[in-house]
């Protein structure tokens, strides 16, 4: 059974920085991603990073701030987050798939999701 776990999450203050990690279980996965969803908001992509770890996608939201990276060989993705602003709180999503794709920012081209990690900047 397929498994992501992130963790990393907490509350920090605005400029601040953190770093969530996404843990797979069993595997490494092909292009892994990190979504996130605010408080009333929809879920938005953040970053993408493809198997090798030589092509990555951001949003534009956070490109400049955030880095994506992968240690295959621990079967991790992480997400640095710098310079957090009040409206990067949201609950942060690790994602996965399971076939070679192009790298995306769709939802719908992941097939396997963490269960979230609570990212909150506030004063």
């Amino acid at each position: 059974q397929v498994q992501l776990v992130e963790s990393g999450g907490g509350l920090v203050q605005p400029g601040g920085s953190l770093r969530l990690s996404c843990l797979s279980s069993g595997r490494t996965w092909y292009n892994t991603a990190w979504f996130r969803q605010g408080p009333g908001k929809e879920r938005e992509f953040v970053a993408a990073i493809n198997l090798s770890g030589d092509n990555t996608k951001y949003s534009d939201s956070v490109k400049g701030r955030f880095t994506i990276s992968r240690d295959n060989a621990k079967n991790t993705v992480d997400l640095k987050l710098n310079s957090l602003k009040p409206e990067d709180t949201a609950v942060y999503f690790c994602a996965a798939a399971r076939s070679w794709t192009v790298l995306s920012a769709l939802a719908a081209s992941y097939d396997y999701w963490g269960q979230g990690t609570q990212v909150t900047v506030s004063s």
